[in-house]
């Protein structure tokens, strides 16, 4: 129902290329994310799926057709912006309502499907209201619903949770997943905050400079990042990429080790340094290490029940398990 094929798909502005040709397929009831820095190409690759910008060359399949030049409108796509863009002088029961009626449906089908949206949406209590009384996730809620009643065959985000607070992102981030369950429909998400894609995905997409750079689940790209660029990216706090004579003994460039996988001692370890900055979180604590062997700062993760303070000596321990080893042109070494 909601397959999209990707076929050598490229785009240039102006002359300059902003996507390379490239090859993407995202299965139907997938929940593919797009990820990567600001000016990747990801909302430029998403509004080409939408048909929002035209194709400078390859061709797009939605459902086995080639849709590459059908406009927005025939895609059966449904898009979720950033921005709400709600109508503020309508009621969140004729904002939910408005495509249906665009299309001339029939009253009561209309009634049917907004009130079918609400509920999904925990909206019922507010479909009297007006935008300008709602919440930034109620608002957002909203503009889902829209989308919802459609009945598109895939839902494109573009960055929707960017405008909310930390507290709401992650209550709508819960919401997003939980709807994608129940509707089992294809979903493709903007982001450039990899947590989001982390949580969200079954499938993830790594852009840079309009390069896909990995494709593949949460775990995959965490655990076996393709290249030196995906193992910084992917991982909060990042990987830690280091560089040196420890590297090169063991053949490498540089030696990717995450901060979990690194124990921290006043006793004995591997690699002697100085404790710098630490950031206590409750739970966890994240030490800054200045090591010896290594120009940059190494980054630990521990209880946040260790009691260690800034200046004292350390010793950390990699775990050799979890050691990932890049080459000189940054791509994953056996």
């Amino acid at each position: 129902m909601g397959r999209i094929v990707l076929d050598q798909v490229n785009k240039s502005f102006d002359g300059v290329e902003v996507i390379p040709p490239l090859d993407l397929t995202i299965e139907d009831g997938e929940f593919t994310v797009f990820v990567g820095p600001s000016g990747c190409g990801k909302s430029t690759l998403l509004r080409l799926i939408a048909g929002l910008e035209d194709l400078t060359g390859g061709q797009i399949h939605i459902d086995g057709k080639d849709s590459t030049q059908l406009a927005p409108a025939k895609r059966k796509l449904a898009m979720v912006f950033q921005s709400y863009a709600l109508y503020p002088h309508m009621t969140v029961r004729n904002n939910i309502a408005f495509p249906l009626k665009m299309a001339k449906l029939g009253r009561d089908k209309i009634n049917s499907k907004v009130m079918a949206a609400a509920e999904v949406l925990n909206l019922t209590d507010y479909l009297e209201r007006r935008p300008g009384l709602l919440s930034g996730g109620q608002r957002q809620r909203v503009a889902i619903g829209r989308a919802i009643v459609r009945e598109p065959k895939a839902f494109l985000f573009d960055e929707p949770l960017s405008n909310l607070d930390a507290a709401l992102r992650v209550e709508m981030r819960l919401e997003i997943g939980e709807l994608h369950k129940r509707l089992a429909t294809t979903m493709v998400y903007v982001t450039h905050d990899q947590v989001e894609a982390m949580t969200m995905a079954d499938r993830i997409v790594v852009l840079k400079a309009g390069n896909i750079e990995q494709v593949g689940s949460p775990l995959e790209l965490y655990s076996k990042p393709k290249n030196v660029f995906v193992a910084g990216f992917i991982g909060s706090p990042s990987m830690n990429l280091l560089k040196g004579p420890e590297a090169v003994k063991l053949g490498a460039k540089t030696i990717g080790i995450r901060p979990e996988h690194l124990s921290i001692s006043d006793q004995e370890g591997v690699w002697s340094g100085i404790i710098g900055v630490s950031e206590h979180l409750g739970s966890d604590t994240f030490f800054h290490v200045k090591c010896d062997a290594f120009p940059e700062p190494i980054t630990v993760r521990a209880s946040g029940e260790v009691s260690l303070h800034y200046g004292e000596k350390v010793f950390l321990t990699p775990n050799h398990a979890h050691l990932h080893l890049f080459s000189d042109d940054g791509l994953r070494l056996a």
